[in-house]
């Protein structure tokens, strides 16, 4: 059997999060530190409590814990902030704990979960309010024990959050992440199906014959490798080694925001044009043990790139379709199905030799992907190949894909 993964087209409202910067004032900086560092304390308390018990307390157990330690002197500090985002906080260790347990057990798929960790300073901090404790009002959004903040609105809110979380990242910016449901947006799609093959230096080569070429992050990571040499020689603590700190995560995050901009509009334009979009599900764990692909792997974001996929396909009530990552696509022509083989990275291009079409490797490997995920292929009992694939192409070889005229 071929494997498949489906989304079905849904007609509910989705969850989506709308993120905006501001400019906190020299008040409010004092108050979210302060914020941050109870929120971290109580969740650092709250997993040291748990590796030193026998059985996981749970989180009625935890959040009793906590109501009793805001009584002692070691820890009355925890009254002078709002205590919705210490509540949060327990109820995400909660769910890191939950996501764990049921790895554990097979429940949950994908990669293992490891069991969760401390939280340090130096990393981004967050805290989570609920409806209790925000609300907006004009321009300003208002939060327990905080005051008004003033966001940058690059947008409107769809509808009226139900929680709205503070985060500062690593190079001390400050973000409101809202929570709000999305109603599907219905638009006609201008295409029925598309195949997309991923890679490197092209990171998207659509069936229809659209490329896309992947942006060009080695300024940054040059210069991130140059600081990361340079802190690896300050002492530890030191305020020069703190700047440098600085230096590399705000260079980290001019890849991520260029990544994040690009693959945003890419997964916009793919899913308003498309009805059924197919993906290839590729083994990147597997992938980025090449040591000379590595890096560049890492800065693509395929995985990224097929959640946001999968999360706007929802939102426009579109189709998507995973297939298996064996499907041998690029080793078969795409109009008449002949099977050549293996090929190596280098060859970009090939010449069927039944056909004598010639084709792009992955635009080729693209028509292929749509081709198997809309279901145009032989039954895999009657091309199953008894033995491995070999670099030379066979012409009394089987095909198992063919066209939908050829079948």
């Amino acid at each position: 059997m071929y494997n498949r993964t489906y989304r079905p087209i849904l007609a509910q409202a989705v969850k989506v999060g709308y993120q905006y910067r501001f400019y906190p004032t020299d008040q409010q900086h004092q108050s979210l530190a302060q914020l941050f560092g109870c929120v971290r304390v109580v969740f650092n308390d709250a997993l040291a409590l748990s590796k030193a018990s026998e059985k996981y307390p749970g989180y009625n157990a935890l959040s009793g814990v906590l109501t009793l330690a805001k009584k002692t002197e070691a820890r009355e500090w925890l009254k002078d902030v709002s205590s919705v985002p210490l509540q949060q906080a327990l109820k995400n260790l909660d769910t890191a704990y939950k996501n764990f347990f049921d790895s554990c057990k097979g429940k949950r798929k994908g990669k293992k979960a490891k069991p969760p960790r401390f939280k340090k300073k130096t990393n981004a901090q967050s805290a989570t309010f609920t409806k209790a404790a925000f609300s907006l009002s004009g321009e300003s959004v208002y939060l327990a024990k905080i005051g008004n903040l003033n966001p940058i609105w690059s947008r409107e809110l769809p509808s009226d959050p139900s929680s709205v979380t503070v985060i500062k990242d690593a190079a001390n910016r400050y973000f409101l992440s809202f929570v709000v449901d999305v109603e599907p947006v219905n638009i006609a799609a201008k295409n029925q199906s598309v195949g997309i093959d991923l890679g490197l230096k092209t990171f998207a080569v659509l069936s229809n014959g659209e490329t896309f070429k992947s942006p060009n992050y080695s300024k940054h990571d040059r210069k991130v490798r140059k600081l990361q040499r340079k802190l690896a020689k300050q002492i530890k603590g030191s305020n020069r080694r703190h700047k440098t700190r600085l230096r590399i995560a705000k260079t980290h995050n001019c890849i991520a925001d260029t990544r994040k901009d690009f693959l945003h509009k890419l997964s916009t334009k793919v899913a308003r044009e498309n009805q059924s979009i197919i993906l290839e599900d590729l083994n990147v764990s597997g992938m980025v043990k090449n040591r000379k692909l590595s890096r560049a792997i890492s800065l693509q974001g395929w995985r990224e790139f097929r959640v946001l996929v999968e999360a706007k396909s929802e939102k426009f009530g579109r189709q998507f379709t995973v297939i298996s990552r064996w499907e041998p696509t690029s080793q078969i022509c795409s109009d008449c199905g002949f099977k050549w083989g293996k090929l190596n990275l280098s060859v970009r291009s090939v010449v069927c030799l039944n056909c004598g079409s010639e084709h792009d490797r992955d635009e080729n490997a693209a028509k292929n992907i749509e081709k198997v995920g809309i279901g145009h292929c032989h039954d895999s009992k009657r091309t199953g190949r008894a033995g491995k694939t070999t670099s030379v192409a066979q012409p009394v070889e089987l095909s198992r894909i063919t066209v939908a005229s050829a079948r």
